[in-house]
């Protein structure tokens, strides 16, 4: 049976919407019926390249059945809820908002439209994370330690590395262990182009994150420590290594007695892929099948609150906020 067709188009083609309506055009299914962006030429450009058409942004509302919103942070809400207005399926990059003023607005209007809002936390998609979800189901974990680094990029970024970088660290998290922090600590110099943070949570775990813009090696780890293992997962390759120690013993040979103690080192196959690819497909699916896309806007909601409060906390003498309080 041949799945329906999903129309769909891309709002901003700037560096990341550029890669939005490339992987569109790849999609089974799928139809980029159009593009629209403020830059005529790149749009132009972009619209050549996959094969679609330039539009202004009524006449692509009316056309669609599916859009991304990849546009400056501060348009997010306005863009957004005229895409809802509109009866559009809306995928919006993250952070889902530039502050939380419009939050409960903006779950108001979620909730009173009958169609999918997806927020762009990527890592969601990454397949290592994917497999250690798998792994941590039965692990007693004790802390999570992030770090995502590396030199600043050739275009302007308006965002601190919190709110650009850590925010993905945070939503995984967030994800991870299901709640929000009951505490934050957080420090950060160059304007928070380099930052840092330390949350508690429930259960006596705590997560300890890093985000830079001034680091000259591109890094993008995760640290798990657990009381059953140690895990070392890396984004960029999309490996996971779980550490364990063997049972120690003493060994006789010769005459001579040895204590053994080795490290055992699991490497679990992950199937690697583009993450932006399958982050688009949930999108699209979420759209063909009318139901809630795996990444909502509570979801970016919880995960810019934090950020917010790190970003708060690390500009200010004042180093820790206590959510109990």
């Amino acid at each position: 049976m041949s799945r329906k067709e999903i129309d769909v188009g891309v709002m901003g083609v700037g560096s990341m919407g550029q890669h939005h309506a490339r992987v569109y055009s790849e999609i089974p299914n799928v139809n980029l019926v159009g593009i629209s962006d403020l830059n005529e030429e790149r749009a132009s450009t972009v619209a050549q390249k996959h094969d679609t058409v330039v539009m202004d942004s009524d006449e692509l509302l009316a056309t669609v059945d599916a859009v991304s919103v990849v546009v400056p942070t501060q348009f997010h809400y306005d863009m957004v809820t005229t895409c809802l207005d509109a009866d559009v399926a809306t995928f919006v990059e993250k952070p889902v908002l530039d502050n939380l003023d419009r939050a409960e607005d903006l779950r108001s209007r979620v909730k009173s439209v009958d169609v999918p809002v997806q927020v762009g936390h990527i890592e969601r998609f990454n397949p290592a994370i994917t497999a250690l979800k798998e792994i941590i189901d039965d692990l007693s974990i004790v802390s999570i330690r992030a770090q995502r680094l590396g030199p600043s990029p050739d275009r302007k970024i308006k965002d601190s590395a919190v709110l650009d970088l850590m925010i993905h660290d945070i939503d995984i998290v967030l994800s991870l262990f299901g709640e929000r922090p009951s505490s934050v600590t957080a420090n950060g110099v160059n304007e928070n182009r380099h930052a840092a943070a330390l949350l508690g949570f429930s259960g006596d775990r705590m997560a300890s994150l890093t985000a830079s813009r001034k680091t000259q090696q591109k890094v993008r780890t995760l640290e798990i420590t657990a009381e059953e293992c140690f895990i070392e997962l890396d984004y960029i390759d999309q490996s996971i290594e779980i550490h364990r120690n063997s049972v120690p013993e003493y060994i006789e040979k010769n005459g001579d007695v040895r204590f053994k103690h080795e490290s055992i080192i699991e490497r679990p196959t992950i199937q690697t892929n583009e993450p932006l690819r399958k982050e688009l497909e949930s999108f699209i699916e979420a759209t063909r099948s009318n139901s809630p896309p795996e990444v909502t806007v509570q979801d970016g909601i919880d995960a810019l609150a934090v950020a917010l409060e790190i970003e708060g906390i690390a500009n200010s003498e004042i180093q820790e906020v206590n959510f109990d309080e």
